[in-house]
């Protein structure tokens, strides 16, 4: 299968450059479309809104912003191999051809490239659908309308892939249902949500808003366009591929009909994506909630619960976005959650082999991108003790990498004297003949904390301190 010849103008893979840089003035692109200040209240949409759409998505500006926004995100080309660098030159060359293509209803999207992605579970794997670029721009162009009209009817508990809001949100509200007497949760799992998805249920929710049938149709397209997987073509019949700019929005869309649902029924619920909790104050009545709300899931959304994973428990016992929860003096509060634990130190040991063939610099330099994208996100949660304890065993493991390249004892000799040593601790640790674990104890007076951090590793207790919110 051919796709990448055929793709540049025949097969509207294809952004035409509708796409014109803008000039460097117009420094106000992303959030503020004309189409927000269209509707004047939150309850109601205009027909302009939902009649014109394309009209709006197809629009210089919004069109120059997803490509900007594509542009940023950089990433994986698609089918047709092209880059993001490419995609500038081929938006220009295509851009007349490609908007008339959309308007028309011609346009026909390239399937994805389908990639597997290894899931915590051994031997699992999460399906990612990598469409190509030009189909990006697209994609990322209608969210960017579609977003704000939906966002008028979302929910205020649901936190996944929404402006301003995010995982810490959710967690806060799940900490108030807990200190407002809701213990017991549905900790609800959705089985392979993305690939189960009813394309048929989903545009009939979509259209229930979207009047410009033009949109639905484009949108359809997208959910029909099929993947290609070892060089082979599949169709997608069912589910929302998960990789494109459209798709978090797409599982939002259907999800909301679930959180409509409890909403309707008086419950407390906080869903991040397809990571759903439903909270109650007694057991009895948590797994009450569970039976009757499958039904609805499964015969209405058309959705499957995977009841293996689905469970009722106390908060206690609950794993949710990478947090566990306990109780202190009566109120919720957060730790890591063990498995978190057990993923940070692997990614630890990747960053500290000693074979990787890295630079001190570089290894310092990523080192301290994971430590504070770690922190920042486990912020909410009381890890002094696991962080001072992670420091030492880290520290340990940075004095293990220096004693490995100081090999030859001449080399460790005219190291450690630039630490003002007495000549008999040179001699003493240049010839020692343990192994590099064991040496790392001794490198502890010369190696120390404060050359560690003069070095350019960061201590995580340093910056847990600055950044906790406990």
């Amino acid at each position: 299968m051919n796709v990448t010849k055929d793709g540049f103008k025949n097969r509207q893979l294809h952004n035409e450059d509708y796409l014109q840089m803008v000039s460097a003035e117009q420094k106000e692109y992303a959030e503020v479309f004309a189409h927000q200040r269209i509707a004047e209240n939150n309850r109601t949409i205009t027909d302009f809104q939902t009649d014109n759409l394309m009209e709006l998505i197809l629009h210089k500006d919004n069109l120059n912003n997803a490509y900007k926004k594509v542009k940023s995100n950089k990433g994986a080309g698609g089918v047709d191999g092209m880059s993001v660098d490419e995609l500038l030159t081929f938006l220009r060359d295509n851009q007349k051809q490609l908007i008339q293509k959309i308007k028309d209803g011609k346009y026909k999207p390239n399937p994805v490239r389908r990639v597997e992605i290894p899931k915590e579970e051994k031997g699992k794997f999460r399906k990612l659908g990598i469409p190509t670029v030009v189909d990006r721009v697209i994609q990322q162009a209608t969210t960017q309308i579609l977003s704000p009209i939906f966002e008028e009817q979302f929910s205020d508990y649901s936190f996944g892939f929404r402006p301003n809001r995010g995982a810490h949100d959710a967690l806060k509200q799940c900490r108030q249902n807990v200190n407002d007497g809701f213990a017991y949760v549905v900790d609800m799992d959705l089985e392979k949500f993305f690939d189960t998805v009813c394309q048929s249920k989903l545009i009939e929710i979509l259209s229930r808003t979207i009047k410009d049938g033009r949109v639905i149709s484009l949108i359809h397209k997208y959910l029909n366009a099929g993947v290609v997987q070892k060089g082979l073509f599949e169709r997608t019949e069912v589910g929302v591929p998960q990789g494109g700019p459209l798709s978090p929005l797409l599982s939002n869309i259907m999800l909301n009909e679930l959180d409509k649902e409890l909403t309707r029924r008086g419950h407390r619920f906080v869903r991040y994506a397809d990571d759903c909790m439903i909270f109650c104050k007694s057991r009895k009545s948590a797994l009450r909630t569970l039976t009757n709300i499958i039904p609805f899931i499964e015969e209405k959304l058309f959705l499957k619960v995977n009841r293996e994973k689905t469970s009722v428990a106390h908060i206690s016992k609950v794993k949710y976005l990478g947090y566990s929860f306990y109780r202190f003096r009566g109120e919720c509060r957060f730790r890591v959650h063990a498995k978190s634990i057990e993923k940070m130190k692997n990614r630890i040991r990747e960053l500290t082999a000693r074979n990787n063939g890295w630079s001190n610099d570089y290894r310092a330099l990523k080192l301290t991108q994971f430590i504070k994208g770690w922190i920042n996100y486990f912020s909410l949660s009381d890890m002094k003790t696991l962080v001072i304890a992670t420091d030492e065993w880290l520290r340990r493991k940075i004095r293990a990498i220096y004693w490995k390249q100081w090999k030859k004892v001449k080399t460790r000799y005219k190291m450690l004297r630039k630490y003002n040593l007495p000549d008999w601790v040179v001699h003493e640790f240049a010839n020692c003949r343990k192994g590099i674990w064991r040496s790392t104890i001794m490198l502890n007076s010369v190696l120390t904390n404060k050359e560690i951090v003069n070095l350019g590793y960061i201590s995580m207790a340093d910056y847990y301190m600055k950044v906790c919110e406990n």
